[in-house]
């Protein structure tokens, strides 16, 4: 069993709310507190943010800064690439993404997953009859093999230089590379799907609901 380091990705900038997405409440808790939260009542230790906002260096972990291009400004309004939001890791890796509001039974489904190479986790239709979206999102990627990520990103980057997408390529058309299947068609069979409330956050209305489930 891989001993992972946990990064929780917080980058990024909303034109609709005052402040990152991550530091959005649910019932008084920060999203990114909350996950680490999580992640240490499994037995997590190693949990490190990524980002280059000077707002995420009071949660008890190392914030990571890197060089990265994407600069999200909103949906579909944004510069650089979005597979440039990864912090560059040697050692085996689970990306978290940050403005996403997990259930404990998901964390530990990420936590206990294993694999020898790369794994994605998102939801996937039909879905739960408590999530709050009508499409999938998506919610980590775990890393064992860290050079096929780098050469999947480049990759990712020259199809998308060249005009091989049909939208700004994010995690969805990284996956597509990465496991080389038809670019612009997601395959919802080809990952570990976790179908409960777990959600990431679009709106005020988002927090509202999903708040619900956390109450049970």
């Amino acid at each position: 069993m891989a001993n992972y380091k946990f990064i929780i990705m917080c980058g990024g900038i909303y034109r609709k709310w005052k402040k990152p997405r991550q530091l959005l409440e649910i019932n008084g808790e920060p999203i990114v507190a909350r996950t680490i939260r999580l992640l240490h009542e499994n037995g997590v230790n190693d949990i490190a943010i990524s980002s280059n906002l000077p707002d995420f260096d009071k949660f008890g972990v190392p914030v990571l800064v890197h060089d990265n291009s994407y600069d999200t400004k909103g949906y579909n309004d944004h510069t650089g690439q979005w597979a440039d939001a990864f912090y560059p890791c040697e050692e085996p890796v689970c990306y978290l993404f940050g403005d996403v509001v997990f259930s404990p039974e998901a964390i530990k489904k990420i936590i206990e997953t294993e694999t020898d190479s790369i794994e994605f986790f998102a939801s996937a239709p039909p879905f739960d009859s408590r999530y709050i979206k009508k499409w999938a999102e998506p919610f980590a990627l775990k890393v064992v093999d860290n050079a096929r990520l780098k050469c999947a990103v480049e990759d990712t980057r020259l199809l998308d230089f060249d005009g091989f997408f049909a939208r700004k390529p994010i995690m969805w058309e990284l996956w597509q590379v990465i496991k080389r299947t038809p670019l612009n068609i997601i395959d919802y069979t080809n990952y570990t799907v976790i179908n409960d409330w777990t959600c990431d956050v679009d709106s005020p209305d988002d927090i509202e609901m999903i708040a619900r489930y956390v109450n049970g």
